[in-house]
């Protein structure tokens, strides 16, 4: 195994693309065990671990996201926002957290949130008085909701590496989605009060304002209650709710919106297959390291030794919290979830803590990496985008950080804020 983890680490530091890192990794473990009938087999593992209905829904999702994208919903949403709190001082802050909800509820991804918004919302802030750089936190914490509320891909990756329901994992992301919104609110509260003399207030809206906002923002508003509400009705399962969310984003784009065009679909179709392609590819490959570290017995050597240090709950999910955010910081979260779910499932199975429940906390804990350096792929795009230097971002976050991190300790030491919604459901024994 230490060949194996020499490689990874020198793969990781080169920069390799991380399916190749876990893929190499695995095959250098499976070789060094000198069983070449491990290596017989190898394709066909890859094969098994992405040859399921379930993770359909990853295009799906994918594709009606770059629809809605490419539809303009922003605008609509924006607008919409506006209305509802727009008018209070320094109001275009809590906005942009609304319209991060929003979106978080149909695209659900923190990556795709961070670039719309970090070019829509920011200069928007700064128009009404607020420093760069505290927009641009603000927009790059807050992407962290898409991966949070659902639909979300990394719950349906999750819900296929710990065999739990995926419909289940939905409906728990919804209230620890508020939560986080919650906490970045009172920031910007917070801010506002401080800043309060250079914010700009915006005046109140007409009804007649309020109406066509709400009017215009009605199509891209019911996208997640077609999908949530087809799934727990029974009409559709989770994937199929993809499909339904694809047709219904194409509905809205051609023929209400107006602004997609036939011609943009190639573009979209292809930009679908490229990210498809590299998530697919994941999975495939941490099948190999998957295997190899089961053949290592290293899931239950990290078990015996998480609990050798302590059998309390509470001290055992919080050593769980802190390896999870030091992996966020440097590993793809699709990857970390597909190598560690079956490593710290068992153990914390062990004590008690529901597979759902779980979910949420893996799934927090891992989307703080985008926002971590040194990998914090949102943070990049943010930076990039607003054309905010990285380091005076970072700094930035750190009260947003703080908030989320707080929001974490709730949500992992509760654990009726993530069971809740599913129990009422039914989808919980």
């Amino acid at each position: 195994m230490m060949y194996a983890s020499l490689g990874f680490i020198i793969l990781l530091a080169l920069g390799a693309p991380i399916a190749f890192v876990i893929g190499i990794t695995g095959f250098i473990h499976l070789l060094s065990t000198g069983d070449f009938h491990l290596l017989q087999t190898m394709t066909q593992r890859m094969f098994s671990n992405v040859d399921s209905f379930t993770l359909l829904a990853i295009p799906f999702f994918i594709l009606a996201g770059e629809l809605m994208n490419s539809s303009g919903i922003t605008t609509k949403l924006i607008d919409f926002s506006r209305s509802l709190i727009g008018y209070v001082r320094g109001g275009i802050g809590y906005v942009n957290v609304f319209v991060g909800v929003f979106l978080g509820a149909i695209v659900g991804s923190a990556n795709a949130e961070a670039a719309i918004r970090g070019s829509m919302m920011v200069p928007e802030m700064e128009k009404d008085g607020y420093d760069r750089r505290f927009a641009a936190a603000l927009t790059a914490t807050s992407s962290i909701i898409g991966p949070v509320h659902p639909p979300s891909l990394i719950f349906i990756i999750y819900g296929v590496a710990a065999s739990t329901s995926i419909g289940a994992l939905f409906l728990a992301g919804i209230i620890p989605a508020l939560l986080i919104a919650v906490a970045h609110i009172v920031v910007v509260f917070l801010y506002a009060r401080k800043k309060g003399a250079v914010l700009k207030k915006h005046p109140f809206p007409t009804l007649k304002e309020f109406m066509v906002s709400f009017y215009q923002a009605i199509p891209a508003l019911l996208i997640p209650f077609i999908i949530l509400g087809g799934i727990y009705s029974g009409m559709f399962t989770p994937t199929e709710s993809g499909a339904i969310a694809c047709f219904v984003a194409l509905f809205i784009g051609l023929f209400v919106y107006r602004t997609l065009k036939l011609s943009d679909l190639p573009r979209i179709l292809s930009h679908t297959g490229i990210i498809t392609a590299s998530i697919t590819f994941i999975i495939a490959t941490s099948n190999i390291l998957g295997w190899s570290l089961t053949i290592e017995q290293m899931p239950q050597k990290i078990a015996e030794a998480i609990l050798s240090i302590s059998n309390n709950p509470t001290v055992v999910l919080l050593l769980i919290n802190i390896l999870l955010l030091i992996v966020g910081m440097f590993m793809d979260i699709t990857a970390a979830i597909l190598i560690l779910v079956p490593v710290l499932l068992p153990v914390v199975t062990t004590l008690g803590v529901d597979p759902v429940h779980f979910g949420l906390i893996i799934t927090i804990n891992l989307a703080l990496g985008l926002i971590t350096p040194p990998v914090g792929v949102v943070l990049f795009i943010t930076s990039n985008v607003t054309k905010v230097p990285l380091q005076p971002l970072v700094r930035a976050c750190l009260p947003f950080f703080i908030c989320i991190i707080v929001t974490l300790l709730i949500v992992t030491y509760v654990p009726e804020i993530s069971l809740y919604l599913p129990r009422v459901a039914g989808l919980l024994g």
